[in-house]
């Protein structure tokens, strides 16, 4: 079976067969860095794990997750530790296989990592270590973001992270930097409309850990008649099997859809608009108290940001696939 899949493949090129390769290899990854030896990657995550502590989830009713701290340029404790560690880079998690947001282009001799999430994690690393390089990537699969940055492995993740109130129990993040919705992503030949009565009797592919594979359990219960049971650990797997035939459609988020679509022109998204609306956020440690400055400083960082560098790095990378902009979603603080 798998072979007879692989075989209707041959033939693609380019972007297509960077992700084929990408999704078959990079769900091992849990950590991989982008640079820099087995001693230097050690000491980093020593350092790591000791920066910030666990702080206990906000006791209000969370309505509105895309809120987070206000923004601040002063440096803290937590910015103070990742510059007296032994290797003085910003440990970012990220993705390498999502089209135009977190990947590795095969056409170029470097195959460094590119992309409008990659942009912006340099951006953070220029601000707070005052050179743009001064990054150490890890490849974080979608069902590990959270644990990555728990356990100290990553200072944050920038991956196409949405922002969610279960979330928000578990991680802290900043001010959105993206807004995007649930969609459909299927053939061109099929007969699936969105998310509608056309998914009864489908097999449909999600991601472990990701709103996508939350909102299809909610819909499950509400009576979807779409067998949801195909869930993989990175999104671009839910590509590869709907390339082979394994599942009949995909659901994620509208913007990494658009982006696949960009990839293989036999598929597009399904429905007028996305089903809902979500945000991206950075996401990083919950702070002790006091220890609050990373997240706050990063908020400083999207706050420049949107009025420069934003609309150049989606002119980029994401307006080939998703038309024009009209601009960053705006800041919401707490205080």
């Amino acid at each position: 079976m798998r072979t007879q899949g692989l075989a209707r493949l041959r033939g693609w090129g380019g972007a297509a067969a960077m992700a084929v390769a990408c999704a078959l290899t990079g769900s091992l990854m849990l950590a991989l860095p982008e640079a820099g030896s087995r001693a230097s990657d050690e000491s980093a995550d020593r350092a790591a794990r000791g920066s910030a502590g666990v702080a206990p989830a906000r006791a209000e009713e969370c309505t509105t997750p895309e809120q987070s701290l206000s923004p601040s340029g002063k440096d803290g404790p937590t910015i103070e530790a990742i510059r007296d560690r032994d290797v003085k880079k910003l440990i970012v998690g990220v993705d390498q296989n999502s089209y135009r947001w977190g990947y590795r282009d095969p056409n170029k001799k470097t195959a460094t990592l590119e992309g409008f999430d990659i942009d912006l994690a340099h951006k953070i690393a220029e601000e707070i270590l005052g050179d743009r390089d001064a990054i150490l990537f890890r490849a974080i699969p979608t069902n590990q973001r959270v644990k990555a940055i728990q356990s100290g492995q990553v200072d944050m993740v920038v991956r196409t992270m949405t922002i969610t109130c279960d979330r928000e129990k578990e991680v802290s993040f900043s001010t959105a930097y993206f807004k995007t919705g649930q969609q459909v992503l299927a053939p061109k030949s099929s007969d699936i409309t969105g998310f509608d009565d056309s998914l009864d009797g489908k097999k449909v592919c999600s991601a472990k850990g990701s709103t996508a594979l939350t909102k299809l359990q909610e819909l499950k219960k509400k009576g979807l008649g779409a067998d949801i049971g195909t869930t993989v650990p990175n999104q671009l797997d839910c590509l590869v099997r709907l390339q082979l035939g394994e599942v009949d459609a995909v659901v994620t988020d509208s913007a990494l859809a658009a982006s696949q679509a960009a990839q293989d022109p036999t598929i597009e998204l399904k429905g007028d608009a996305p089903l809902n609306t979500e945000y991206y956020g950075v996401a990083m440690k919950k702070p002790e108290k006091g220890r609050d400055d990373l997240v706050r400083r990063v908020n400083k960082v999207l706050e420049d940001y949107r009025k420069s560098g934003w609309q150049k790095s989606y002119n980029e990378w994401l307006e080939p696939a998703l038309g024009e902009s009209a601009g960053p979603p705006a800041p919401k603080y707490e205080d």
